[in-house]
């Protein structure tokens, strides 16, 4: 069956500016080339209803011009009074976080300050700098409360410039595997989706045109996220079905970071995302275990995304992505932290012979991930004082429980490891025994890579490849099945396991691509090295915000290599962990209970402050008993398991259609043209400010500077000899590149010499550090104050400093021949009728941007490119540009002078 062009839409509403008069508020929405704008207007007369209107319909920037306009002078106090404008500009932004009540009317959140984070495809990932949240009614209908200011602080709380992100273009909330699958879809069924979403379409006017397009159309698919990893469903569920697509914003809460592998010139960009859940969420001693719906504590899903950077396309680029997840042991058990107690006695709350609970956990991870789940149980098996264990006895039982009714090939994998016991051994190398289980569990699960196997793989394959698991298919493989790990807080063991795992599927991953000869990757290379510091940001963000505080042990500690004068340090870190714990957590619970819309506000009900637990809140069958039970033997959604070991979300069935916004464009739309989207061509951009060249870099940040001919990122390097350290060592740097933090309300990671080796788990801190900065981020130039000159890094490196090699001036004959036999095998290689290739359509980008593929063999993504044809006139205008910048101005004739003062009629009047 074909498959269809398909690209994924791009948000048209990415600039939003506030306009206010004293009944409405108008917020205007634009693409970022500001050619195509949607309006919506905000009721402020009503006390405490929301009343949004949208009118569905495209404007021209003309258009909005001239509507706010007759705004202003139909709002003026006096007609025809200038002094006095109906019509103000409250504020600018770049998306709207959503609506809440409390006590009063309704308030709007909007982003104002975003940042770069990540890029995956050409797909910007930002994340949320600052938010600006707005009361909506006016001033002469407001009702005041006394409780409202109370709520507002509550609410404000939960920090939006602290590791929220979210994307106009990718859906963040699903993983690569399941974005890039939507755009494999059949061509049929595309067409059957587009026809329905046609017929319920918000505008009329949206597939205008296309039946004369020939075969120039692509299907935009957008599809409903993933609502258990979005935080702010609650906030846009009152204007969800009132207004069009493009102004909902979906936010993601966890961890967001890229890195630049550099393979002799070759940039691979090694994203790191991790996706917090928003179900049964909070802090650490407040949330433990699962809830009546299988929503587990600390639950975290972790992706590792690797992909050719010098190939942009979904279709025409290579991608692969690992998934695991880590979460609170899936049982009815707490621990109450009234005891004062470091750690408290853990309790079996409620008895659950059935694994009821669990039940409904695994059913989600089998709809989302397919088979096998596989756990990795890192808690403590032998201890004095039985702990610990309790959660291992009970989640083996039911596990042994639940897999009666699985078939066997579909069973859930159970892996105790008592990790704190290896770590004690002086015998036991830990990471090697966590290397042997990772092998094990990415052989089971697969990765995703959405190419076939490399040529090179196919002639000599390694022997590991061959019993890779997953799932194989024509365009590349699938990853089945999830690795799920736990300890009892699911921070420092887990992270040091995940990265384990990730560092092994990393190898698999680059094998795959055909950047190494090996699916091996070895500690102390730059490879490796810049992946460990991808995974202790992600693990110190992600333990403050569950812990409180940064990671104790990280991978340097289980190595144990981690200084000994860093010892001292763990009873401090250990009583700010307990004080946060005893202290602070309430709080912070509290917020998020508010943001999550878990508690609402309302007349006659108890405040949230006076509630002694939120027990019932988030816990649902206690509130009433459920109409619908799930059967104890048969614990599976329908349809689940005829599909294993694929994901049912995945598979192409009607009702995952439903899931699916489909839409047809001109393949130079800009809905959805990445190209246009990524590079900006309307807008001026500097070297600066790029954000592929501010990002982490394997060759400047972690290469050696006197590597000598040895330039490869998977060679060993000594333990100190590292960029990282040649740059620190510098006194006489011209410029001071302060980098981001990891946290906005986080500390930095510790360096080498401020990792613990207590070997303690999930305890110790470390105290905020406002004005310390992380290893990775966008640099902050520095300026000189005496000229106003701004000192930029010197972005531009010899060859000595990138390859550690110079080249010759002249190559030896022997090269020359070698060369020579190379160009004349691709020559023959790529032989390809190159009169077949035909312009069917009349569109004028048709004949700039044409990608032809040369290569016979099907698994190359080599393409040519025709270069575009300047005319005249546009030459004509380049040469007058070039003499204009040497000074040379050429006299402005009667047009010019015209459309100078139309612009300034437009702009400022």
């Amino acid at each position: 069956m074909p498959v269809a062009a398909a690209a994924p839409l791009i948000s048209s509403v990415q600039k939003l500016v506030l306009y206010e008069t004293r009944a409405r508020y108008f917020l205007v929405g634009s693409n970022p080339a500001e050619t195509k704008y949607r309006v919506l207007k905000i009721d402020r007369t009503e006390p405490k209803d929301l009343v949004v209107i949208d009118d569905k319909h495209v404007y021209t920037q003309q258009e909005v011009r001239e509507l706010l306009g007759r705004l202003d002078l139909g709002n003026r106090t006096k007609m025809g009074q200038k002094g006095s404008s109906g019509l103000s500009r409250a504020v600018s932004a770049f998306g709207i976080v959503g609506f809440v009540r409390f006590l009063e009317g309704y308030y709007i959140v909007l982003i104002t300050k975003r940042r770069k984070m990540a890029d995956i495809g050409g797909h910007a990932i930002y994340k949320i700098e600052d938010t600006n949240m707005i009361y909506i009614p006016n001033d002469s209908v407001r009702v005041s409360h006394p409780d409202e200011a109370r709520y507002l602080r509550i609410f404000q709380n939960v920090d939006l410039s602290s590791n929220f992100y979210f994307s106009y273009s990718y859906d963040l909330s699903h993983s690569l595997q399941y974005n890039l699958t939507v755009l494999r879809m059949p061509l049929e069924t595309l067409k059957t989706e587009t026809t329905q979403t046609r017929q319920e379409s918000f505008d009329i006017f949206e597939d205008e045109g296309l039946s004369t397009q020939g075969g120039n159309g692509v299907f935009g698919i957008c599809s409903k996220p993933y609502k258990k990893y979005v935080w702010n469903a609650k906030l846009l569920e009152a204007v969800r079905t009132a207004v069009h697509r493009d102004w909902l914003l979906y936010i993601i809460h966890g961890f967001c970071g890229q890195s630049k592998l550099l393979i002799y010139g070759r940039p691979i960009y090694v994203t790191l995302i991790a996706r917090r859940s928003s179900k049964f969420a909070g802090t650490r001693f407040l949330k433990r275990g699962a809830n009546s719906e299988g929503d587990v504590a600390n639950e975290v899903e972790t992706e590792q995304i690797l992909y050719d950077a010098s190939v942009m396309s979904f279709s025409a680029g290579s991608y692969s992505s690992y998934v695991q997840v880590r979460g609170s042991v899936p049982l009815y058990w707490s621990q109450d932290i009234s005891t004062m107690m470091p750690k408290p006695p853990i309790t079996l709350d409620q008895a659950d012979p059935y694994a009821y609970v669990a039940a409904l956990h695994f059913d989600q991870m089998l709809q989302r991930f397919g088979s096998p789940i596989i756990i990795l149980n890192l808690v403590k098996e032998r201890e004095k004082r039985k702990h610990e264990r309790i959660l291992s006895e009970e989640l083996v039982a039911a596990v042994t429980y639940l897999n009666q009714f699985l078939p066997p090939e579909h069973a859930i994998i159970y892996i105790p490891w008592d990790m704190a016991k290896y770590t004690k051994s002086k015998l036991c190398n830990v990471l090697d025994r966590l290397n042997v289980i990772a092998e094990s569990v990415v052989k089971k699960t697969g990765f995703f890579v959405n190419r076939p196997d490399s040529y090179c793989s196919i002639l000599r394959p390694d022997e590991k490849w061959n019993e890779l698991g997953g799932c194989v298919v024509s365009t590349g493989r699938l990853q089945t099945g999830v690795l799920r790990t736990n300890c009892v807080d699911c921070l420092d063991r887990t992270n040091t396991a995940q990265f384990m795992v990730g560092k092994c599927a990393l190898a698999y991953q680059l094998y795959s691509l055909g950047l190494i000869d090996k699916p091996n990757l070895q500690f102390d290379t730059d490879a490796v090295r810049l992946f460990e510091e991808l995974y202790e940001d992600h693990g110190d963000t992600l333990s403050l915000q569950y812990g409180g505080s940064q990671l104790v042990h990280r991978v340097k500690t289980y190595r144990k290599i981690a200084p000994w004068t860093q010892h001292s340090k763990d009873i401090m870190q250990t009583l700010s962990r307990y004080y946060s714990n005893a202290f602070s957590d309430a709080d912070r619970q509290d917020s998020i209970n508010l943001f999550l819309g878990v508690f609402k506000p309302a007349e006659g009900k108890p405040h949230l402050w006076e509630l002694p637990t939120d027990f019932y809140l988030h816990h649902k069958n206690t509130l009433g008993l459920s109409q619908t039970r799930q059967s104890y033997t048969y614990w599976w959604t329908t349809g689940v398991l005829k599909h294993l070991p694929l994901p049912f979300d995945e598979v192409t069935c009607a009702e995952n259609r439903r899931k699916l916004t489909v839409k047809k464009f001109h393949k130079y739309e800009e809905e959805i043209d990445i190209h246009n989207e990524f590079f900006r061509p309307y807008e001026l951009s500097s070297f600066d400010e790029t954000f592929c060249l501010a990002m982490t870099n394997s060759t400047r940040d972690f290469m050696p500077k006197n590597v000598g001919i040895d330039p490869s990122p998977f060679t060993v390097r000594k333990p100190d000899e590292t960029g990282k350290s040649v740059l620190g060592n510098k006194n006489n740097r011209e410029e001071t590149v302060l980098q981001r933090k990891t946290a906005a309300s986080a500390p930095p990671p510790p360096s080498e010499e401020a990792v613990s080796s207590s070997s303690e788990d999930d305890s110790g801190t470390d105290k905020e550090d406002e004005g310390a900065v992380s290893q990775r981020s966008t640099p902050v130039k520095v300026t000189d104050t005496g000229d106003n000159t701004k000192i930029t890094e010197n972005v531009v490196q010899s060859t000595k400093d990138v390859y550690g090699v110079n080249l010759s001036d002249i190559p030896s004959e022997d090269d020359l021949a070698i060369y020579a036999r190379f160009v004349q095998l691709g020559q023959s290689q790529h032989k390809q009728d190159k009169g077949s290739q035909q312009f069917c359509s009349k569109h004028p980008l048709d004949k700039v941007i044409n990608l032809i593929p040369i290569s016979s063999f099907s698994q190359d993504n080599i393409y040519e490119v025709q270069p575009p044809r300047a005319d005249r006139k546009s030459i004509e205008i380049f040469h007058a540009h070039i003499q204009a910048g040497r000074g040379n101005m050429q006299p402005l004739g009667r047009d010019d002078f015209l459309m100078y003062r139309e612009y300034i009629r437009n702009r400022y009047m």
